[in-house]
């Protein structure tokens, strides 16, 4: 085991102490409940799409695609490769209807749509699948911190947790999105050095080409088409149905900036993942006996001069620590706007509901302690696909209705098809544990449901 030495930790220390300062001015913005879940609609597309990315890129995108490549190549492009195409998807069609429709959370919009009844359900629902995301966030944090300093798990997830609520308590999206434009330039520099260290080192393309076969490992459906076309479609259909990616568009200034911030999230996104790539090869052909949710950071401690170590390693703690912070924003999010304040106290005033937003994101961390143990050392990756398909499965097409063909959808097919998409999703997986991907029967049903239920309460309507 490489051990850290003084020149590790004054490199990991100034990066802290950089985001720190940052995160600290960010907190001195938020007055209200509002400034925490969407920045008072006031923030420039370079802080919105800090946001976004800030969110999206984390251990998932760095630490669990060198986990993937290791195993099956550039099949674990799809991450960060589906994100950039989401994000696109956004700007062009999306970003617009729910900037104008001035709602704060992805479940208002729909209930102006399919009634009250689908506010709680849908948020619910698409909570569960983004609570999987976290989860990856949680095993990317231990085994970073575990390649660095070897520790129980739980240990290492309990310092992560008080990370995380330092980052985002007092910052909510301002923090996210101020240290998520620091953490975007940190973290290209980053994996920008790790890829380039990694193909040096491996011999180049000839290299590369002299340690691999063609396929699988350099295909983008190298675990199998049907599998890897999932894991990508997975990304795009979460990324449109995910809250915390609609909240940072919802916090700027104007329409044309949440247009911006998206297109430069779409550009920026997907090359990352390259150097994770890289590093998970050169890995694989010289040292094929490593874990390979510790690749990653092994590589940066071997292979890197230290304090440039040191600098990468806190840029892939505060990159994990922040996409774990977006997430318990989201979630807290919905919970108390649309369940909270619309069902249970309607009177709640603006400081009610930032204490209790703060609360639920204590009361997330602590759950997520629960899953350390039994799945320190699963697949990142294969959580972070779940619960995109999960949450995409209960949002995407109701959505889809909503803001393209209000006239054709009806509440009842709506709130059918965010009951029932999910569930096919579940069962099909209990089902079929290694048959086809669930997010096609999941994405197929509530498709179905929508379209179908809508028809005929359509036509009962008009009658």
């Amino acid at each position: 085991m490489t051990v850290i030495n003084a020149e590790h930790i004054g490199g990991i220390l100034a990066t802290l102490g950089l985001v720190s300062a940052v995160g600290i001015y960010a907190g001195r913005k938020v007055k209200t409940a509002a400034d925490f879940s969407t920045g008072g609609r006031n923030i420039s597309s370079s802080i919105v799409a800090g946001t976004i990315m800030g969110t999206l890129v984390g251990g998932a995108s760095t630490i669990g695609t060198a986990q993937l490549s290791f195993q099956y190549g550039f099949a674990a492009w799809w991450f960060t490769l589906g994100a950039g195409i989401a994000c696109a998807l956004l700007g062009i069609g999306m970003v617009r209807p729910m900037w104008e429709s001035k709602v704060e959370t992805l479940p208002q919009y729909l209930v102006k749509t399919y009634g009250t009844a689908m506010g709680p359900i849908s948020s619910i629902f698409t909570s569960v699948g983004i609570f999987f995301s976290m989860i990856a966030q949680v095993l990317s944090f231990c085994a970073l911190i575990t390649s660095i300093y070897p520790m129980n798990p739980t240990i290492a997830a309990t310092l992560g947790i008080f990370l995380v609520l330092a980052y985002v308590l007092f910052g909510g999206v301002w923090g996210t999105g101020l240290t998520g434009v620091v953490k975007l330039i940190l973290l290209y520099i980053s994996m920008l050095a790790c890829g380039v260290i990694a193909f040096s080192w491996i011999g180049g393309f000839a290299g590369l080409a002299g340690s691999f076969p063609s396929y699988p490992w350099f295909s983008l459906f190298g675990r199998g088409f049907s599998k890897d076309f999932a894991a990508g479609f997975s990304l795009v259909v979460g990324v449109l149905s995910t809250q915390i990616y609609f909240q940072a568009l919802l916090s700027a200034k104007s329409s044309h900036e949440a247009r911006k911030s998206a297109f430069i999230s779409a550009l920026l996104i997907p090359p990352i993942g390259v150097g994770g790539i890289l590093v998970g090869l050169f890995m694989r052909a010289n040292f094929p006996e490593t874990s390979s949710s510790e690749v990653l950071p092994l590589f940066v401690l071997k292979f890197m001069p230290p304090v440039l170590a040191g600098v990468v390693l806190a840029t892939l703690l505060i990159s994990v620590v922040g996409t774990w912070a977006g997430i318990t924003l989201g979630i807290s999010t919905m919970m108390t706007k649309d369940i909270y304040q619309r069902f249970i106290r309607p009177s709640a005033d603006s400081n009610e509901v930032l204490l209790l937003q703060r609360a639920i994101i204590v009361l997330l961390c602590l759950i997520s302690l629960a899953f350390v143990s039994g799945n320190a050392g699963s697949l990142i990756l294969s959580w972070s696909f779940m619960a995109m398909g999960l949450r995409g499965c209960t949002v995407l097409f109701p959505l889809l209705g909503a803001m393209f063909f209000p006239r054709m959808v009806t509440p009842v097919g709506g709130i059918a098809s965010a009951l029932l998409g999910p569930l096919a999703n579940v069962l099909w997986k209990v089902a079929y544990p290694s048959g086809l991907d669930p997010l096609y029967a999941g994405l197929t049903v509530g498709l179905a449901v929508l379209v179908g239920v809508s028809a005929v309460t359509r036509k009962r309507l008009k009658v």
